[in-house]
Order: structure tokens, then sequence, then C-alpha cells
């Protein structure tokens, strides 16, 4: 996960005295890494319990299924973040300025996808498959973002539209290996392995067609985000927003036609309401970014409102160092499951796992004040020594 750095925050246990939409933006970025968190515990720890994409509501346990779909909201939040936060650093820089950092920030983050970030998740060097996931996808977007913020306004909020909207009537679309431009479109829109030669693969686990249309559309909001803009008036357009986002979720989901793959009621009530929550998200379905942005603006507006509450500043500090917590928090997981699977042994099948989502959740609580220290040193190192440039980066 990463963020341009347009501002950031002073005192990492208070957003006081800094203008209530930053405070906003980085503590609902700080949430959305802790919902991050969680689920990486989870495919840590409850690896012997995989979910399929969409979620079998049918079969899956409802505690673990409830705790997947809380970190479904990470990755677009963040995109969309992301795209504000490219907004608002244009406004001290120029458009030359902006473009050019989106693309060596957008490169420097595919480089960190296929090196430290691949190296945590599989421990394996050289690397026989490079997964391409959230970070390669934030680092396309930006890169995309980067040549499209030239277009005037409108034309970034239709381009961005008309991606979001109807990307999913590419879904029938389906090439194989050896078709003509079967690589490219496993990038964009096609979820697939790619073969590189050399006995090396690509696995596009994040098709980035989407988050380039969100990107776009969370950069063509920044306008409510100006320095001496009325932060009532901001909020109510966020809280109309997100309310129509959900609405219009609700109608799509329930005429069940178009934006996702069909729901089936299930044999009760609770896995009726999990078969209708049950969304796609590699690549995000239409259905899958109304709801989560939908939830997402809803709490913008909240924390904006709420911006001087101490729990707001905490949460700000998770979200003004995101690529340090993201590269600190893969690692430590990693560290924990192989002193684990030393102490213990395999204990389900050929790897490590714990009995219930309940553990899950355990280690969360006991992780989140671990690793909130170093990652308040470095949000506090990176105020202090502005002139190691290369902090910015995380």
């Amino acid at each position: 996960m990463t963020t341009i750095p347009y501002a950031a925050t002073s005192a990492p246990s208070t957003v006081r005295g800094i203008s209530s939409r930053i405070g906003a933006i980085d503590a609902l970025r700080g949430l959305v890494m802790l919902f991050m968190l969680i689920d990486h515990i989870r495919e840590t720890y409850f690896l012997h319990m995989q979910v399929s994409d969409p979620v079998d509501a049918a079969t899956v346990d409802p505690a673990l299924f409830f705790t997947r779909l809380i970190s479904t909201f990470c990755a677009p939040t963040f995109v969309a973040l992301t795209g504000l936060s490219a907004w608002l650093y244009g406004q001290s820089h120029s458009r030359q300025e902006t473009s050019l950092f989106l693309l060596k920030r957008g490169l420097f983050l595919i480089f960190l996808e296929v090196t430290f970030v691949g190296l945590a998740w599989s421990l394996k060097f050289p690397p026989q498959t490079f997964w391409l996931q959230v970070i390669w996808a934030i680092g396309i977007s930006m890169v995309a973002l980067s040549a499209l913020l030239y277009l005037p306004r409108p034309w970034q909020i239709a381009l961005g539209l008309a991606i979001v909207c109807l990307h999913n009537l590419l879904d029938g679309i389906r090439l194989l290996p050896g078709d003509s431009g079967f690589a490219l479109w496993a990038i964009l829109h096609q979820r697939d392995v790619i073969d590189l030669g050399g006995g090396l693969t690509a696995k596009t686990t994040y098709p980035v067609l989407p988050w380039i249309g969100l990107i776009l559309l969370g950069h063509a909001i920044g306008p409510w985000f100006a320095r001496g803009r009325d932060g009532a008036e901001r909020r109510r357009r966020l809280v109309l927003l997100g309310g129509g986002m959900l609405v219009a979720f609700l109608l799509l989901r329930w005429c069940n036609f178009y934006g996702d793959k069909p729901w089936v009621a299930g044999v009760d009530g609770l896995r009726t309401i999990m078969a209708f929550l049950s969304l796609t998200k590699y690549p995000p379905s239409l259905l899958f970014l109304l709801s989560t942005l939908g939830v997402g603006a809803l709490l913008l507006a909240l924390f904006e409102k709420y911006e001087s509450h101490r729990i707001m500043g905490w949460l700000s500090l998770f979200g003004g160092a995101p690529m340090f917590f993201y590269l600190l928090h893969l690692y430590v997981l990693k560290a924990l499951y192989f002193t684990a699977l030393g102490l213990y042994g395999p204990t389900k099948g050929a790897v490590f796992g714990v009995e219930s989502v309940g553990t899950v959740w355990l280690w969360f609580f006991i992780l989140t004040p671990v690793l909130y220290f170093p990652t308040r040193w470095f949000a506090r190192l990176k105020q202090r020594r502005k002139d190691i440039w290369w902090l910015k980066y995380l």
C-alpha cells in the first residue's frame, strides 16, 4: 500500500493542527491498513481454509466469510485515496512535476512488488513465479494516472465511470495462452498465468483495468478537498455519494442481472445474506466497488466530522506510513509463522495453522499495538528528516 506524501501527520498521536480533510484521509487509510492486517493474518495462519473468489457463501463458515468481507474494503478505498492524494499533491506542484512523481512512484511500487513484497510472501529467491498483486495494481494505476491527469476533469470522470461501470461487459472475453494479446489482456482484465520463458511465470492476481478507472475517479473528486472549501458541504457530498452508491448496489444486486456473478438464496436467512454480499474482487466487479466505496465515502465524512477524536490520531499514524507498515507486517508475519512451524511442526496438513477464526482475531489484537510503535517511529522520522529523499517513497 502506498500514498502520495501531500501532507503528513505532525504528531502521530493526534491530528490536531492538521486540516480536518487531511486528517480524515489519513485516518481512513489507517483503518483499511488494519483491515488488511486481519486478512493477512488469516492468510498466514488459516491458509488451510482458503476461500474462493467470490467466496462460496453456501459452504464457507460464516465467521470466516465475514472476516474476509471486512478486508474487501482495503484495496478499493486505498486506490481511490491514492487518486485523491495525487490531486492534493498537484495543488502545490506543477502538472509536469505531479506526473513525473506519479510515474516514478508507480515504477517504484512495481519494483517492490516483484522483489521485497514477493519475497515476503514466497521466501524464494530468485523467484520462479511473480505474483502481481495489490502493490503492482496500485503502481500500474499510478503510472496510468501520470498520463491521464493531462485530460480535462470532465474527461477523467467520463473515462473513469466508463471503465468502472462497463468493464463487466468484458467478462466474457477469454483469451488463451498463445492467442494474440493474451499477456496484455491478462494484465488488464483476465486473471491468469503468463509464461515469461526460462521457467518463469507471472500470475496476474490483480488485473489492473478497473483499478485504473478507480484511481481516475479518486483524482476527479479532488476539488471537493481543495483548501478553503466548506467542510460541511464536503461531508454532505460524501454522504450523498456514499449513500447513492449503496442504494445503486442494493438495486443492482437485487435485480441480479449485471455487475457481478448472480446470487442464489441460501438455505436460511444468514446464508442468503452471505450470498447477496459475496462479490468478485479479482478483478473488482462494479457491485464490489459500489459497496466498498459507498461505505468508504460515508466513513470519510464521519472521520472528518470527528477528526479531533483521539482514535483518529491513532488511525492516522498507520495511514501516514503505509508502505513501511505494509512491508513490516509481511515480514513480521512470516517470522512468526516459521517460528510456530519450527516449534509445533505442520498442524494442518503440510502447513502450520490455527483451529479457529477467533485465534486470527486474537493475533490481530496482539499485533496491532506491537506494530504501532515501529510505525510511529518511522512516521516521526519522515517528519524530522525531510532531507532524506527516499523516505517519501515509504
